[in-house]
């Protein structure tokens, strides 16, 4: 793999101990699209682009293959100040297929959509992806249930536009206070809802529908001016 896939980013602050300072985020990607097949010689992370047809062929619907979105929200989450002021607690992807993926929030993850496909594939046979600069394991599969991974007593939030209120983010993560890590539950799929049964609270950060790397976006940065992270 390339020298710009998983070194280990060094960009990053380690996470913060001081009991000060003990707030932190975690985010749950659900529903994302990250699925292998065989197409020709080779295992393939299937996507609409690059698969209509064999997709078809198997009667499936290319609409739903979009593991773009969660390249897109990863970056969106990996590259944030939020992440590199070592905020980041934990990054969770729960596939469609139920395969359940812990994400290292160090981890510099392939800025072009072709090698992270390939990453991807290569993560879902193999199980982990060690870094290329050291012995971590940046990412690997891990059992369910995601519950099992978060902290206890943390406040589970989920988002989605058909969320039955709006909230003014910054005053809602206010509110939650920031002494304990918030869960902040976001979908990665092209359509449809998330409907975990973990989460305490379900609201919209607008009043439009946004993309997952929008929504993420649009919590990052709440909550690094909550931290005054600049």
């Amino acid at each position: 793999m390339g020298e710009d896939l998983l070194c280990q980013n060094g960009d990053s602050k380690p996470p913060m101990d001081n009991a000060e300072e003990d707030g932190g985020v975690i985010f749950v990607l659900e529903k994302a699209s990250l699925e292998t097949a065989k197409v020709g010689k080779n295992y393939q992370l299937l996507n609409c682009d690059d698969h209509a047809n064999f997709l078809r062929k198997h009667k499936r619907d290319p609409a739903a293959y979009r593991p773009d979105i969660l390249h897109q929200a990863l970056l969106a989450i990996l590259d944030s100040p939020l992440n590199k002021a070592g905020r980041l607690k934990g990054l969770y992807v729960q596939t469609e297929n139920n395969v359940l993926i812990q994400i290292n929030p160090h981890v510099r993850i392939p800025r072009t959509f072709k090698r992270f496909c390939g990453l991807m594939a290569q993560l879902l046979h193999k199980l982990s992806i060690r870094a290329t600069n050291g012995p971590d394991k940046l990412l690997r599969v891990i059992k369910q249930p995601v519950t099992q991974h978060l902290p206890v007593g943390a406040r589970r939030i989920g988002m989605s536009f058909k969320a039955p209120k709006v909230v003014q983010l910054r005053d809602y993560i206010a509110a939650a206070g920031l002494k304990s890590t918030l869960v902040f539950v976001v979908g990665a799929m092209a359509h449809g809802k998330i409907e975990p049964d973990y989460i305490d609270d379900l609201v919209a950060v607008s009043e439009y529908p946004l993309s997952a790397a929008c929504c993420l976006g649009r919590i990052c940065n709440a909550l690094e001016q909550q931290w005054k992270i600049l």
